[in-house]
């Protein structure tokens, strides 16, 4: 892990396995504490004043320097998506896609935000408005898009001047020290971007309950959604400020299939959108809600398609459906099937 700018080891350790190949260890992580994490917020909180002053064109480069790196290193990170958390080469693919058009997008979008904004103008006044960075993010991104929703929220903050600690899911470190190696390669200094591993509920929770965490963005489950919800709106001893949270929870999504829609393309919609990715995604089609008049017929195009899906291991690009990303995550849809 890296605090401060400086490399730091645990008392303990964790492991991760491929879940597509349970006896293939991924990686060996450190098990950080919750006092770590406070240090890691605290010398965040330290570097804060200088990278908010630094030149935006310089933090721009930087960022894009990352995309252009990431863009020549592309498969070895869907590679790593692919064993560490069981993503088909598509859905891998796409993952390290989207999270290169985050660099790039998000450092154009502040190279537009760093010019002269537009104001009322008032007679007898010479007013401007500017942005200003806020201070130490948590970013605390989910597993399932590991490298492109961490990497979007990390680079945002860090382009608008913002220090950040960013605290990986337990299912994918592997990915996101990947993604810290590759923005101190292209000179981000090591001081602004904080990486801590271990559990979410001891280092994540003490990131979030930081007086001097000023906000945080967080993707993952509706339960610990509401609790950082929960934990940020209290005020602790000696915080200035209200907290700000970003949180993007779960969702039941729906496809409505029409009696007056093409039928083959509703068929491939929800056979793509339920089952890409094992349907591990927030955006997947949990439900699909059809006319009565066509209920036969749809179910009748959809079982052999839903039965021709080529399921194993993501490393065989022919196989679309892989793992479930763990223990806990097979036991939750076993149940699903069972309710239903």
């Amino acid at each position: 892990c890296w605090i401060g700018g400086e490399e730091v080891r645990g008392k303990a350790l964790f492991e991760t396995y491929d879940p597509g190949e349970t006896t293939r260890l991924v990686g060996k992580f450190q098990k950080l504490t919750a006092a770590d994490a406070q240090v890691a917020v605290e010398k965040a909180h330290a570097a804060f004043p200088a990278w908010a002053d630094s030149d935006v064109k310089e933090r721009v480069r930087i960022v894009f320097a990352a995309a252009q790196r990431m863009r020549e290193r592309k498969h070895d990170f869907s590679a790593m998506l692919c064993h560490e958390v069981g993503k088909s080469w598509a859905e891998a693919d796409a993952d390290t896609a989207e999270a290169i058009d985050f660099l790039e997008y998000y450092g154009g979008q502040m190279l537009r935000m760093a010019e002269p904004q537009p104001v009322t103008p008032v007679a007898g006044e010479r007013n401007e408005m500017r942005y200003i960075a806020l201070g130490v993010g948590a970013i605390i991104p989910p597993w399932n898009f590991p490298l492109a929703i961490m990497a979007g929220m990390t680079v945002a903050a860090l382009l608008a001047g913002n220090t950040v600690v960013v605290k990986p899911a337990s299912q994918s470190p592997g990915i996101a020290a990947m993604f810290v190696e590759l923005m101190y390669s292209c000179g981000l200094p090591k001081q602004v971007l904080n990486f801590v591993t271990g559990p979410g509920s001891e280092v994540g929770g003490a990131l979030v309950q930081h007086k001097l965490t000023r906000f945080i963005s967080f993707t993952g489950s509706r339960d610990v959604g509401l609790w950082i919800f929960e934990q940020a709106s209290k005020t602790q001893k000696g915080q200035i400020w209200m907290k700000r949270l970003v949180a993007e929870m779960g969702g039941k999504d729906s496809i409505l299939v029409d009696e007056n829609c093409d039928l083959e393309k509703a068929v491939d919609a929800v056979v793509a959108s339920a089952f890409g990715y094992q349907g591990q995604k927030c955006s997947a089609c949990s439900r699909a809600i059809v006319h009565q008049k066509v209920y036969d017929e749809f179910v009748k195009r959809l079982k052999p398609k839903v039965e021709a899906i080529k399921l194993g291991h993501p490393s065989e690009r022919t196989n679309t459906f892989g793992p479930m990303v763990d223990g806990a995550a097979k036991r939750k849809t076993l149940e699903y099937i069972e309710a239903g």
